[in-house]
């Protein structure tokens, strides 16, 4: 009966989800959402546009992704399982599909060359193809993370070569804006050549001082005590081009 069929696919959709050996991607909402949309999708089938995918041979195509494996070398193993007849057309048109869903990813070309090398290595050593996938997925996302760590790595980088300039025109005197000087709680301005120092306060407010340089030994000139750094900022504005009867 087509209702004992759709409990079967429900099943293996259900099995798949919670398969996974991350506990953080089976209570994922964005997974939660994904697994229900193809739930519904198997429910409603009749009404679906593709209709030779079901269980194991989507299953298999979506784990393919990102994993560069040639468009007939997909056909021929997924013509293997159960179902209708695929053509060429049919896999890459569905795996392209897979790729604009929500959560998914394109293959990425930086990537293609070393896909490429380990499913020629794994062929040509006779590994079933499901085995070459998983290979290739895990070193797609080792190369992922290698590549996350390498841009975080260049942002911290580039953070401190910002922080070096920002302390070195805070020290030179020129007029920069609000800069914390390593390993102190306060923030020193210059505007017009005045310079302003912000100091934290245990409520969590900001002591506005003008002072002769960024120095925890200058104590300066108290200005007023604000709830939150844009406030001083803008009094700041103002001071910076008055009368300056300290000359």
């Amino acid at each position: 009966m087509l209702e004992d069929e759709r409990i079967w696919h429900v099943r293996d959709l259900v099995r798949e989800h919670v398969s996974s050996p991350s506990l953080r991607h089976i209570r994922d909402p964005a997974a939660i959402l994904s697994i229900s949309r193809r739930i519904l999708k198997v429910v409603d089938r009749g009404t679906g546009v593709w209709q030779k995918w079901q269980g194991e041979r989507e299953a298999l195509l979506k784990s393919a992704v990102g994993c560069w494996i040639p468009t007939g070398t997909l056909k021929n193993y997924l013509n293997l399982l159960p179902g209708p007849k695929l053509t060429s057309t049919d896999v890459a048109q569905r795996m392209k599909a897979i790729e604009e869903e929500p959560y998914s990813s394109y293959p990425k070309d930086e990537l293609r060359t070393g896909c490429i090398t380990i499913f020629e290595e794994e062929t040509e050593l006779g590994t079933e193809l499901p085995a070459i996938i998983g290979r290739i997925a895990d070193f797609v996302l080792e190369e992922e993370e290698r590549e996350r760590l390498a841009r975080e790595r260049r942002y911290k980088e580039a953070r401190t070569r910002e922080q070096d300039a920002a302390e070195a025109r805070l020290m030179a005197g020129a007029d920069c804006k609000w800069t914390q000087l390593r390993g102190a709680p306060h923030v020193y301005c210059r505007t017009n050549g005045r310079t302003y120092r912000l100091s934290p306060t245990t409520d969590k407010k900001w002591e506005l001082f003008r002072v002769d340089k960024p120095s925890p030994d200058d104590r300066g000139e108290y200005i007023g005590l604000y709830s939150a750094r844009g406030n001083a900022t803008k009094v700041v504005a103002e001071l910076a081009f008055q009368t300056d009867y300290r000359r």
